[in-house]
């Protein structure tokens, strides 16, 4: 890779660091978790940007790249049988700096499937259905019927906190 690539790199990454942040919140509860998520994208988009061919937006392609290696991450810790219970989300305190609502959403999120994850979280990025549907594979219809289905979930999750 030639040094103007890997300045580019450093720069629309740079650029970009929130979305990576926000996929490793939501993907991952432990801090040590979300530093390892976030350092295996970063080395995955980093692989990967040579053939970024600029046919979409910077950030399009890098959350694609971070939900992708997100849910990769997620069938390897099935299958090592690390699925946290929700018990342990329930005893989990907030991290001092989030706000409460902010807390749980993410609380709302992670008792999501990791489909619904990536819908909701470029849904909240407010990405267009023709965004989500290129960033994960799914027809726009798809993400629209998919979308409506998580917000009903969500709501009826919000329910069982009291929240109306």
């Amino acid at each position: 890779m030639t040094d103007t690539l890997k300045q580019r790199f450093v720069e629309d990454v740079f650029n970009h660091v929130g979305i990576l942040h926000k996929i490793c919140r939501v993907y991952k509860k432990d801090p040590a978790d979300r530093d390892d998520l976030f350092q295996e994208i970063l080395y995955n988009a980093w692989r990967s940007y040579p053939s970024f061919e600029g046919r979409s937006k910077f950030s399009t392609w890098l959350y694609r790249v971070a939900l992708n290696t997100a849910l990769h991450q997620n069938r390897l810790d099935k299958s090592r049988k690390l699925e946290t219970s929700l018990d342990m989300i329930e005893n989990h305190p907030p991290e001092e700096s989030d706000e409460d609502n902010i807390y749980l959403l993410y609380k709302v999120i992670e008792q999501l499937d990791p489909m619904e994850k990536s819908i909701v979280i470029l849904y909240l990025d407010e990405q267009s259905y023709s965004e989500i549907s290129e960033i994960t594979g799914l027809t726009e219809s798809n993400v629209g019927v998919k979308l409506n289905r998580v917000k009903a979930k969500i709501r009826k999750i919000l329910m069982s906190y009291g929240v109306r």
